[in-house]
């Protein structure tokens, strides 16, 4: 049940809210980083990693401490920036053609910038990258980001083949341009953020700072290994049934390493608003995207990354703004990702789009629908599966499945996450009243989302229009078997639709070996185009010249028949000439 007191405290912002009246609009400063755990803070008991910075903001901030988020990262974006479970907005997954955002979703930069705000997104955006579900498509008027969903990751076509330098010089793309910075990625993106911000700064505007780091791969500077590289990482590690490796510990030190950058950075993102005296009149947002990826210190939560226990989807959510607050506060109701919309239409008064669903709540209201709301996770490849990896959270408990889709309840975990925030109590077989109802909520919810007509639709690259002409499509927008990634011998595909006109495509492959008998073929639908292949052209390309394509959808399968296999390309380049 509620504490009366965060009650009281809850009640006196949400009065204090309606009374004031602020002259200006709020600036907005959105941070999240990418696979930090819930424990991996100074903040939050972790004795070994040194973060001052986050830590005095938190101390400055309303905590949020039951704030969840979904267990890997495209889904949590998503649902940050509409408000929105993910799945109604066509991203399903973190790739295999699941990381594309419906254009149809109407984010918070759009909500802002028809308020006359300034914004820029610096750093991981994962929701699509080719039109129209880049950032510049989505609300943002300036954008340096890393394509896919890390830097260096196969669909990062433009720093893949860094290898394990792709986080030092990388080649981001600024307003849809290829750009080489140099430096350290964390430090490109803030140092970005911070000029937005000062170009900015007499105006009103929202920036999201969405740093890539720390998740893998672990590069970081010398200057900020160094510090951890005799630190006994395992005197603060909680799990003794799965005792961490030496591999894990050499990672736990890299990405400690990688939080005291941010933590640097975000220090000088901190100082810069002190600096211009805007400081009063900014929102200021700390968050993480899900829990950590290995094994360390993750303040005794159950599970990691990917899991939809504690240790998987509860993250930090501090909120600064010195106009709505005098004092530390600290909020124990449920909260998550999908309230950041509505709580900043409220601050930042503009409307909360009312021709679709909306999932969140203000967080600072007080009603007796938030009270007994319920946050729903899951989490599997592809799609989801129905009691596999799913929970939902209702009135303090928690039901979590990992069974099978005719499970009965008592096949579920039950836990009380008031008196267990471990996790380790499963009341089932003494509370099935309980696990029962919010089996039902559970069955209710996963029915409406896999019926959403961005899951039923699945969002489309568009191709051969001004806004984006060629069109680089990458492997982590293609759709296929489970085990489409880096893998040549496999299926996939692009699901596109095409602007009526003449193309030329060239495929792009890696570490292949032509056959005698080679032959190279793109499927649109049912028209087929094939051409034999003796050699490739420079750079492993093979191009396909002249093909003429009706306005349309397509489903885009390209591969090269050698010998017995069928290779698909590791990218394609898609050109309309006329």
């Amino acid at each position: 049940m509620i504490n009366n007191y965060f009650l009281s405290v809850l009640f006196i912002l949400f009065i204090s809210c309606k009374e004031q009246n602020f002259t200006k609009s709020p600036n907005v400063i959105l941070i999240i980083t990418d696979d930090q755990g819930y424990g991996d803070l100074g903040i939050n008991k972790n004795s070994i990693l040194k973060t001052p910075n986050i830590d005095e903001l938190s101390s400055e901030s309303v905590v949020f401490n039951n704030f969840y988020v979904s267990p890997v990262c495209a889904p949590t974006r998503s649902s940050l920036m509409t408000g929105r479970y993910s799945l109604r907005t066509g991203v399903r997954d973190t790739y295999n053609g699941g990381a594309i955002m419906s254009t149809d979703e109407i984010t918070i930069a759009e909500l802002l910038q028809e308020k006359n705000y300034k914004t820029g997104i610096f750093g991981k955006w994962h929701l699509g990258d080719n039109y129209p579900s880049r950032p510049s498509d989505q609300g943002f008027d300036e954008s340096v980001i890393h394509l896919s969903g890390g830097i260096g990751q196969v669909g990062d076509i433009t720093n893949y083949y860094q290898k394990d330098k792709s986080y030092f010089d990388p080649i981001l793309w600024k307003n849809n341009e290829k750009t080489k910075y140099e430096g350290y990625c964390s430090d490109v993106f803030t140092d970005e953020a911070i000029n937005f911000i000062e170009q900015n700064s007499e105006s009103t505007f929202f920036c999201y700072l969405s740093f890539n780091a720390p998740h893998t791969p672990l590069q970081v500077p010398d200057e900020f290994l160094e510090e951890y590289l005799d630190s006994n990482i395992t005197n603060i590690y909680e799990d003794g049934k799965n005792p961490m490796t030496k591999k894990d510990i050499e990672d736990a030190k890299k990405i400690y390493a990688m939080i005291s950058n941010i933590d640097y950075n975000v220090g000088k993102v901190l100082d810069k608003i002190t600096e211009l005296g805007i400081e009063e009149d900014t929102i200021i947002i700390f968050m993480t995207d899900n829990g950590p990826q290995q094994l360390r210190y993750n303040a005794n939560l159950r599970g990691l990354k990917g899991t939809v226990y504690n240790g998987g989807i509860k993250a930090p959510f501090y909120f600064k703004y010195p106009k709505l607050q005098d004092s530390r506060k600290q909020i124990n109701t449920l909260s998550a990702h999908i309230d950041l919309l509505p709580t900043l239409a409220r601050l930042c008064d503009f409307e909360i789009p009312s021709d679709r669903t909306i999932d969140g709540f203000d967080m600072f209201s007080i009603s007796e629908e938030k009270e007994n709301r319920s946050f729903f996770s899951y989490w599997t490849r592809k799609s989801p599966e129905l009691y596999n990896n799913i929970s939902l959270i209702k009135n303090g408990f928690k039901l979590v499945g990992n069974t099978s889709y005719n499970a009965s309840v008592n096949e579920f975990e039950l836990f009380n996450l008031e008196k267990d925030y471990k996790e380790s109590d499963n009341l089932v077989d003494f509370n099935t009243e309980i696990a029962n109802e919010l089996k039902l909520d559970l069955n209710k919810i996963h029915d409406e989302l896999i019926n959403s007509t961005n899951i039923k639709n699945q969002p489309l690259i568009h191709i051969g229009y001004e806004q984006e002409n060629p069109s680089i499509l990458n492997r982590n927008d293609a759709s296929g078997q489970r085990g489409i990634w880096s893998n040549n011998n496999i299926y996939g595909k692009w699901e596109t639709y095409f602007n009526k006109g003449l193309y030329n495509i060239k495929a792009k492959f890696n570490d292949v070996q032509l056959n005698k008998n080679s032959k190279f073929i793109i499927e649109l639908n049912q028209k087929v185009y094939s051409k034999s292949i003796l050699s490739f052209d420079n750079e492993d390309f093979i191009e396909l010249k002249n093909i003429r394509v009706d306005e349309g959808k397509y489903s885009l399968i390209p591969f090269l028949r050698n010998g017995n296999k069928n290779l698909l390309p590791f990218y394609l380049k898609i050109e309309k000439i006329n």
